[in-house]
């Protein structure tokens, strides 16, 4: 149950709030007020405010370190070299995909995939995200397939209801303590945002 502890939070999209909301009441807080969500150049805007506001009261703010470095630090040091004392600021290697892909055994059950299928190591995925859609195209499933396929000829990456079922997966059957023995980059998110939850109680 979700403690006392209200947490607002930044991300780039509709997913990564998902993921952040069920993080968040792992680790016995609320969940609050949720900005962003129109990508990463708009959280790099505003990130300053995001800060500004987190000397005062618990924020956190997610972002894909996508292949803009080849790791967590150089991204968080060029867009927060001095971060406030209520502020989580957590990258995700190389997209929040890799949290869910993490989560290997309930994830190949939501898609209707074998086991067998998904990756060991989901951190190390260049696009996590072109393998969730490939898993998807694997399914046993039709309307997982036409949810989350992008059809043929669309020029897009990902089917019409793509980040629908990502979320219904982040926030019912996904278990963020199973998925953080497999991604490193999630269990140090788990353990800051506990570490602010005790430091803001």
């Amino acid at each position: 149950m979700a403690g006392g502890t209200v947490i607002a939070a930044a991300v780039e999209g509709i997913v990564d709030e998902a993921v952040v909301r069920k993080l968040i009441a792992h680790a016995d807080a609320t969940p609050g007020d949720v900005y962003g969500r129109q990508g990463k150049s708009f959280l790099r805007q505003r990130i300053a405010g995001y800060n500004n506001a987190a000397q005062r009261m618990p924020w956190i703010v997610l972002v894909d370190l996508d292949l803009d470095n080849d790791c967590a630090l150089p991204l968080r040091n060029a867009w927060l070299p001095q971060p406030a004392p209520y502020l989580c600021f957590r990258v995700a290697v190389r997209e929040v995909e890799a949290w869910l892909l993490a989560d290997a055994e309930r994830l190949a059950s939501f898609l209707s995939v074998a086991r067998s299928r998904l990756p060991s190591d989901p951190e190390r995925l260049g696009d996590p995200k072109a393998t969730m859609v490939n898993l998807a195209r694997a399914s046993r499933r039709r309307d997982i397939r036409e949810d989350m396929v992008p059809r043929p000829g669309s020029g897009r990456q990902v089917g019409p209801a793509y980040s629908s079922r990502l979320i219904e997966f982040a926030s019912g059957d996904w278990r963020p303590e199973v998925a953080a023995g497999r991604a490193d980059s999630l269990k140090r998110a788990m353990r800051s945002l506990k570490r602010l939850v005790r430091g803001a109680a």
